[in-house]
């Protein structure tokens, strides 16, 4: 679980520090241009953490299906070995997911109008300036962002619906609580994180407006990463002594 959650930690970091430090220096420069190299860059590192959000917002939902569900069998399913695959098979698959978008972007000639209606470059506001055929690009975002974004989300929906079927049958209404409680905030982070996503990338571009798509982009991408420290380790009471004793010895040391 602790793998899980310091590659989340690491994740939300970065993913946040690929857009927020251009937006705040756009915010208080004139010049708000970006080169061609740095946007693709912008843009590479920005899906290599946004889907490997996903990945590990699956792999935390099996973790929670296997230690709710299958409790005597957690040790022996939820392995060392396991779990360090999960996490770096994520990796090596998103780098190269994300590294695909890149390099079909980059074969693209775009024309006279060089203006990103979005406060980073993503990859459906760089589609839109594009001059030459996008059909390729777009059927590649359908298909392997259905693959990556749809698939993982029904997956944690299916793995929740156990989860629920197993707290049902337990008669203590105090756990049952503690469990629904648990649930109902980490589904409401996740709905809020893929439902952006699935509205924002998988919908028809024509669909969508400037405005709207702005706002979805800020939602999965400033909202989500400040919501997942309260959600995932506030939570844990390992974490919350931890916390306890360090802010005591700062308190003692003052």
């Amino acid at each position: 679980m602790y793998l899980f959650l310091s590659n989340l930690s690491l994740t939300d970091l970065c993913f946040s520090s690929v857009t927020m430090p251009k937006l705040l220096q756009n915010m208080q420069s004139q010049d708000t241009s970006i080169s061609f190299v740095a946007c693709l860059t912008q843009m590479y590192f920005f899906m290599i953490f946004g889907n490997m959000e996903i990945f590990l917002l699956v792999i935390l939902a099996y973790d929670r299906y296997v230690a709710i569900c299958l409790p005597l069998q957690y040790s022996s399913i939820m392995s060392p070995n396991l779990c360090v695959c999960l996490v770096m098979l994520s990796w090596v698959f998103t780098v190269f997911f994300s590294m695909l978008h890149t390099l079909l972007l980059a074969r693209l000639s775009f024309c006279k109008n060089n203006v990103i209606p979005h406060f980073f470059c993503d990859i459906s506001a760089l589609l839109k300036l594009a001059c030459s055929d996008i059909y390729i690009n777009e059927l590649t975002i359908f298909i392997l962002g259905g693959f990556i974004t749809v698939i993982p989300f029904l997956l944690i929906i299916v793995s929740y619906i156990q989860i629920v079927s197993s707290i049902l049958r337990i008669s203590s209404t105090r756990v049952i609580h503690k469990l629904f409680s648990t649930c109902g905030s980490h589904l409401s982070v996740v709905s809020l994180f893929y439902g952006t996503i699935i509205g924002l990338y998988l919908c028809p571009s024509a669909n969508i407006s400037t405005v709207k798509e702005t706002a979805m982009a800020v939602m999965y991408t400033v909202v989500t990463p400040m919501l997942n420290p309260f959600i995932y380790s506030l939570r844990n009471r390992d974490i919350k002594d931890a916390l306890i004793r360090v802010l005591c010895k700062k308190k003692i040391s003052i």
